[in-house]
């Protein structure tokens, strides 16, 4: 991945305009730290900020067809340039080795439908100069992220992330993902159009292998790279069959062969947290070189403002999960590693997350599940991309391949539902798919290990740390003034509260704001998901302990296990009270006996007294 900045049909001529057009694109150097380049055409502008993964040699960008005429800026990578390549040989010579280069020759041949044959991740701009049309064009599920802006000049604007586009557009929005713009056609419009976005229920019978080869082909495809790289590694379900798949094919692939049959693998938690454990086990089963890399919650707090500027948002579970991810990135890059694979997107295809145990039925089970995919460019994509792209680390997400999703989204939904009495609990039916006995991918607990969301998996103090902190940033009486300060999508929590002035400090503009989506949530839930258990109305928080009575450490049962420390504590107390009084009486009964031996010896001394007077007595007698 790199990062791309295009300005389109401006009407300024001024010789400032290419330098603001480098200072923007220059935003977005974190992105591509190897090479930069741009493209100056007619008063239109691509420029491009490069990340060399694929032929670092001479791959560099804008790049162009024969004539020049077609000129294009990519980030992404085209997993099938090579099939692509040889069906466009007889009519077109190619300059580079770079994946992205057969864009500009398949546009010749297919003109804006040369979407539809992309198998990948990318956003792009392309500049046809022969009649200074333009096109911009993201992936189907978004992985790439992308905005688009418009200048007060009449200029459209594109660029990776909207800190390149703040200061020179109006106004500036998120570009839609599996979506194309035209000035021919003046708009946007879908390229991407499957089955399941339209929420249809599907019926295909659950065939485990045919799963199991899908995600098998969708993770060895990811591995065409020309530099060295890993693998990131929770020790949670999908992180684990993403790096135990891709340890099993390594050898067959042109990485293989180039950097040998080591894969590295990385997890960052805090000391004694539940990801380290896991990930360390399933190294040690797969072969992995394990790389174990840890944070303080005080390193974390320290980074937040870094990492909203990075990842753009004020939503608080991007922010509590991209934390770690972000720290965890810049200790990777530091270790020469440019691409990782990732497992983002599998609760969000199967029902992963744990307020999926709550789902009524099959349809809206379905229907959840297509929701949650539609908004992943402004939840997970957005984390994995831009909390990694910090650095120049590029992530790549093998259970969001377009293949795998026709093959995933179209299984009757009944298969996807938790049933926990049947030992079926969440994802059952993708680690059904690798439940191999003779050939195992995993340890059997780790393969049925149940759901943890990444910011919960690095330590549960990382997320109670940041709750605390904003308790000590934000006041009461400021809270109570949040709808004065932020009218819309107005923070509920202190936690919110202190995000959202972090985000107004980097981003003040309107249209910064409505790039975030807002709503209440469960466990990562929907706002609609939110109904289907009541007793989730008053625990709205995005963390997975929220689902009470399905997380193992929910914050329902934490409360009762503090509650019960409670009454021991209490108990104590009284125990410690009684021995007090107890040892109050002993001391009374102490001091009485005391009291009663002096009062014995007093009355032995008076009888003495008496005894030697009466014989004094009789001798007086006698003396008279």
């Amino acid at each position: 991945m790199c990062g791309i900045l295009a300005c389109l049909s401006s009407s300024d001529d001024s010789p400032g305009m290419r330098a603001r057009v480098l200072e923007c694109s220059a935003r977005l150097r974190h992105r591509g730290p190897d090479w930069s380049g741009v493209h100056v055409d007619n008063n239109n502008f691509l420029a491009h900020e490069r990340l060399a993964i694929v032929d670092p040699a001479s791959g560099h960008q804008p790049l162009f067809n024969e004539t020049k005429e077609i000129v294009v800026t990519v980030n992404g990578e085209i997993y099938n340039h090579e099939a692509l390549k040889k069906s466009l040989k007889e009519k077109h010579s190619f300059s580079t080795e770079s994946d992205c280069e057969v864009i500009a020759h398949l546009y010749e041949e297919r003109g804006e439908e040369l979407v539809q044959d992309l198998d990948g991740i990318f956003a792009f701009v392309l500049l046809d100069t022969r009649d200074n049309s333009f096109i911009a064009a993201r992936d189907p599920i978004g992985v790439c992220s992308m905005y688009i802006g418009w200048g007060r000049d009449g200029s459209v604007w594109f660029a990776s992330e909207m800190k390149a586009l703040k200061d020179e557009c109006e106004r500036f929005e998120i570009f839609p993902p599996g979506s194309i713009y035209s000035s021919k056609q003046g708009g946007i419009r879908r390229w991407y159009n499957p089955k399941w976005y339209d929420e249809h229920i599907p019926n295909t019978p659950y065939d485990p292998l045919v799963l199991r080869a899908a995600f098998e082909k969708s993770v060895t495809k990811r591995m065409m790279t020309d530099v060295p790289f890993g693998v990131l590694l929770s020790g949670g379900l999908d992180s684990s069959l993403v790096a135990s798949v891709a340890k099993r094919h390594l050898s067959e692939t042109h990485a293989g062969e180039l950097w040998g049959p080591h894969l590295h693998s990385y997890c960052v938690g805090m000391e004694g947290s539940p990801d380290l454990k896991a990930a360390k086990e399933v190294a040690d089963y797969i072969g992995t070189v394990h790389h174990e890399l840890h944070f303080t919650v005080q390193e974390g707090i320290d980074a937040i403002s870094d990492v909203i500027y990075h990842i753009e948002t004020y939503d608080v579970t991007t922010i509590r999960a991209s934390t770690p991810m972000f720290l965890m990135s810049r200790k990777i890059k530091a270790l020469g590693v440019k691409m990782v694979l990732s497992g983002e997107g599998s609760d969000e295809v199967f029902g992963g997350y744990l307020y999926f145990h709550k789902a009524p039925n099959k349809e809206e089970l379905h229907v959840e599940t297509c929701h949650k995919l539609k908004a992943l460019h402004q939840f997970d994509c957005l984390r994995a991309n831009k909390a990694t792209m910090a650095w120049g680390l590029e992530a790549r997400v093998p259970f969001l391949d377009k293949e795998f999703l026709d093959v995933a989204m179209s299984i009757d939904p009944a298969e996807k539902m938790i049933k926990p009495k049947e030992g079926r609990i969440e994802k059952y039916i993708i680690r059904k798919a690798f439940d191999d006995p003779e050939n195992p991918y995993l340890p059997k607990h780790i393969l049925y290990r149940q759901k943890e969301q990444f910011s919960d998996g690095v330590g549960y103090s990382w997320i109670d740390g940041l709750k605390a902190h904003a308790e000590n940033m934000v006041s009461d009486q400021m809270l109570a003034n949040a709808p004065n300060m932020f009218p819309i999508n107005t923070p509920k929590t202190k936690e919110a509260f202190f995000y959202r002035m972090t985000f107004e400090k980097h981003f003040p503009q309107l249209c910064a704001r409505l790039t975030v989506p807002w709503g209440a949530s469960v466990a990562c839930s929907t706002a609609a998901a939110v109904k289907w258990d009541a007793a989730w109305a008053n625990n709205i928080d995005p963390s997975g302990r929220a689902a009470l009575g399905v997380h193992n450490a929910s914050y329902e049962g934490k409360e009762g296990e503090n509650e019960e420390k409670k009454v021991e504590m209490e108990e104590k107390k009284v125990e410690m009270e009684e021995k007090k009084v107890e040892k109050e009486e002993k001391k009374v009964e102490m001091e009485e006996k005391k009291v009663e031996m002096e009062e014995k010896v007093v009355e032995g001394t008076e009888n003495g007294d008496a005894k030697e007077e009466e014989p004094a007595a009789k001798k007086a007698k006698v003396e008279a």
